[in-house]
């Protein structure tokens, strides 16, 4: 970026960029964001007359559309520049522009401190550069997310650059394979990776005289002969390909090779699935207090792996020797339950055969607390005790120790953290959303929002858990890294500031294989497209309908003139983010299309009383207002009641069938699972173009993708898609029939399971072969917990224990 810097300030915009800056300064704010920079300089070259060529093609204008934020001090004028995804410069400018210089990134956070008056010398810096530095890292942006196949490509190139030594290590990882004191694949009979490569060869010729069909009893003790025990294989044919993908990953290692072996690998049995704030459960929990689609995505997840991991012991015949997979999902018990079935310790996961619900109940020496339901920003001082008491009740499950620690969410991250460091298992980190990106200056002004939020402990625990992860998923690319023009979730983690508290110089390597795209699937038995009409329940259909449409509720407002116009369908929870209310601002503010349609809320409140917390309770009040305003009681349906999984894929394809829409208006959406109910039961959906449903609608046009603070654009958005399937009708059933076909062929639970298992079973082979690499990682992670997470959470403990006393 150098070059381009000093071309602005050497040439004759030097002047364009003097008067930006003076015009950002002139308005009395110091800090700007991206947003508000493009504004400025669009009206700068508006006001100035400039011809059209220099917003995008000019010098500055190139250097603004890379800048995403700008600083003004007395002094200096500060340029964060992003001159590619992932990478970040920092430009100090003079105030007169006499001179520009590159700035270090421990220099930004100074400014930005300085900027909120809470500047303090030698503060704490976080840097986690120099434990990756020697580490496999990807070196091409767009392959960031794809770990497994790097990790795939460089063990390859390893085995071919020192043969004999990564054969050896191999056989030592297959040899170390057991269950439940059951060996599995070697036995002591081969001693060398050298011998191993030798038998392999023998039993290939033994194998070759069998019938392929024959099953793996009948053979059994002849291959224990060679050395080779149970888990290569359920027949002649099974085993033969196995034997044979090892042979050639011997001999002619290649990435398709390593990946198709491992996949066959019997190292996977029992899965912990930990997911704890909110109330996780099978029956009416949905909808209440921080609980929608993660507990849905955690049940689903629970089901697939367990139908993944009995094929796969199967195909290994390994269910002879009645070897059996154990899928936990680990959560709180809370005795004041509500209703819910969220007291019982053990609740056996509908329609499996072996995956359970267990809930371990909080320490006990803050009970009036800890019985009862506690928001995710106030859960922090319990986790420690809990990773505590969950250990043993696993270890008491299992008989044994499970192969697989699975996070989600912040809280069940540390936690997931804390466990696999005790247990020397594998973890992996699934965000689902992280807090930080949600909340704009959240860092920066974190001891304003602390009473409320306690972000100080959830941004160090978020730091802590994916630095410890040997892997993370996530469901979309922009998760981690965003886009050109936007920061990813993880990205923002890369460099921040907790003024007075610490300074984070480089807290995660973005380019680390640990990162892998595995989206999530949606349960086809209840979202499935309106077309399947030898699926769908004809009475459920017309109550649904009846639901939408027509009856009168007191949790449900308004009553629709003309009910037969086309339905605009919108479910979400009440927040600032998820938007609802700027979707009615939106239908509101356009005659056009209030005149074509109708808009259906569906949420699970309706009345600022049922609110929990303030900020629910306004934006509850704001979406009233709104319908007060623009006179929509009677083109508006807003539901504010929780309906079962079934009810609602109903209410898709309701909808569907009136060949209406659907709308997801998020301020963000970091994947947005209500996006992929929608669209594969055929719903035309437009969703947020802030998040992972640019990767999910991923329209060339950008026809389905809507800027949620641009309501003018988004409505006529809306509009044209409208006149289009109004000529031409055909047009609302292909696209219905797209959207429909990309969901069951990309984000299904199948591809999901199989793909962390694979995931699984590499970073275990990895770990096992690289120790060195985590161990000086781990004690750093275990330091950040012990002296700056700790005395953070117990700053909210002595809060919950202040309650106690003052009630």
């Amino acid at each position: 970026m150098y070059e381009l810097v000093q071309a602005v300030f050497n040439g004759d915009e030097k002047t364009a960029l003097h008067q930006l800056i003076y015009t950002l300064s002139a308005s009395g704010k110091g800090y700007f964001l991206r947003n508000e920079i493009l504004q400025a300089f669009a009206d700068y070259c508006h006001e100035s007359q400039k011809p059209a060529y220099f917003y995008h093609s000019s010098c500055i204008g190139k250097l603004i559309q890379y800048t995403h934020e700008i600083i003004i001090e007395q002094e200096s004028t500060w340029f964060v520049i992003r001159p590619k995804i992932a990478n970040q410069e920092v430009w100090r400018l003079t105030a007169n522009l006499d001179s520009f210089e590159q700035m270090t990134q421990q220099a930004l956070l100074d400014v930005r401190d300085r900027l909120v008056n809470r500047y303090q010398p030698g503060i704490l810096e976080i840097d986690l550069h120099p434990f990756y530095e020697d580490s496999p890292r990807i070196d091409d942006p767009r392959n960031i997310g794809q770990g497994l196949a790097y990790l795939n490509r460089y063990l390859c190139n390893q085995l071919l650059t020192d043969p004999e030594y990564w054969v050896e290590m191999l056989f030592q990882a297959l040899q170390g394979l057991q269950h439940d004191g059951i060996r599995l694949l070697l036995s002591d009979r081969i001693p060398s990776g050298i011998h191993l490569a030798k038998q392999i060869k023998l039993a290939l010729k033994l194998l070759n005289e069998r019938s392929p069909d024959e099953p793996y009893e009948k053979f059994r003790l002849d291959l224990q002969e060679l050395g080779f025990e149970p888990g290569w294989g359920n027949n002649v044919a099974r085993v033969s390909e196995t034997l044979e993908l090892l042979d050639r990953l011997i001999y002619s290692p290649e990435p398709g090779i390593l990946e198709a072996f491992v996949a066959r690998v019997p190292a996977v049995f029992r899965v912990v699935l930990i997911s704890i704030h909110g109330w996780v459960g099978q029956e009416d929990v949905v909808g209440r207090d921080e609980t929608l689609s993660q507990v849905i995505y955690v049940l689903e997840q629970a089901r697939s792996l367990e139908n993944e991991l009995r094929e796969q012991i199967k195909l290994a015949g390994l269910d002879q020797l009645d070897i059996k997979p154990h899928v936990i999902i680990l959560t709180r018990l809370i005795p004041n339950c509500e209703g819910t079935f969220c007291y019982l310790p053990l609740e056996k996961v509908e329609d499996t055969e072996n995956a359970w619900i267990l809930r371990v109940p909080f320490g006990e020496f803050n009970p009036e607390i800890t019985n009862n339901w506690i928001s995710k920003f106030d859960i922090w001082p319990y986790l420690e005790q809990f990773a505590l008491d969950a250990e043993k009740e696993l270890l008491t499950q299992f008989k044994g120790k499970p192969n697989l620690l699975v996070g989600n969410y912040s809280d069940g991250n540390l936690v997931a953290s804390l466990l696999s460091r005790r247990m020397k298992v594998t973890q992996c980190n699934i965000a689902h959303s992280l807090e930080k990106p949600k909340y704009l200056f959240s860092n920066l002004y974190w001891q304003d929002l602390e009473n409320q939020y306690h972000f100080s402990a959830q941004f160090t625990a978020d730091l802590i858990s994916m630095n410890a992860a040997d892997f993370i998923i996530t469901s979309s690319y922009q998760e981690i890294v965003g886009t050109p023009d936007t920061i990813g979730q993880y990205e923002s983690y890369k460099c921040f500031t907790m003024p007075q508290l610490y300074h984070v110089v480089d807290g995660i390597d973005l380019f680390s294989p640990k990162f892998n795209l595995v989206p999530p699937g949606v349960n086809e038995s209840i979202f499935f497209p309106c077309s399947q009409k030898e699926n769908r329940d004809s009475n459920l259909c017309t109550e649904i309908h009846d639901l939408l449409f027509i009856r009168e509720d007191p949790q449900i407002l308004g009553h629709l003139d003309s009910p037969n116009k086309r339905p605009i369908f919108s479910v979400s929870s009440i927040s600032s983010i998820k938007n609802l209310a700027g979707l009615a601002e939106c239908f509101g503010q356009s005659q056009r299309l209030q005149e074509h349609c109708n808009l259906i809320l569906l949420s699970s409140k309706l009345h600022p009383d049922e609110a929990t917390n303030p900020e629910e309770a306004e934006e509850i009040q704001k979406l009233h207002n709104i319908i007060d305003q623009y006179h929509l009681h009677s083109k508006i349906r807003w539901l504010g009641m929780r309906i079962p999984s079934s009810s609602l894929g109903e209410a898709y394809r309701v909808v569907a069938d009136c060949q209406g829409i659907s709308v997801h208006f998020a301020r963000f959406e970091s994947f947005g699972r209500s996006i992929l109910e929608a669209m594969i039961s055929g719903l035309p959906t437009f969703a947020t173009q802030f998040g992972g449903s640019l990767e999910i609608i991923e329209n060339q046009e950008e026809e389905f993708n809507v800027n949620p603070t641009d309501l003018v654009e988004t409505a006529k958005k809306i509009l044209d898609f409208i006149e289009q399937c109004n000529t031409h009708p055909e047009h609302w059933y292909e696209v219905s029939e797209w959207m429909s076909q990309r969901v069951h062929n990309r984000y299904n639970w199948h591809l999901h399971s199989n793909q962390l298992l694979l995931l699984a079973k590499m970073f275990t082979f990895w770990n096992f072969v690289a120790p060195e690499n985590n161990d000086a990682r781990d004690r750093y992670m275990e330091t950040l917990f012990h002296l700056i997470y700790k005395p953070r959470a117990e700053k909210i403990l002595e809060k919950h224990m202040g309650l106690i006393r003052n009630s």
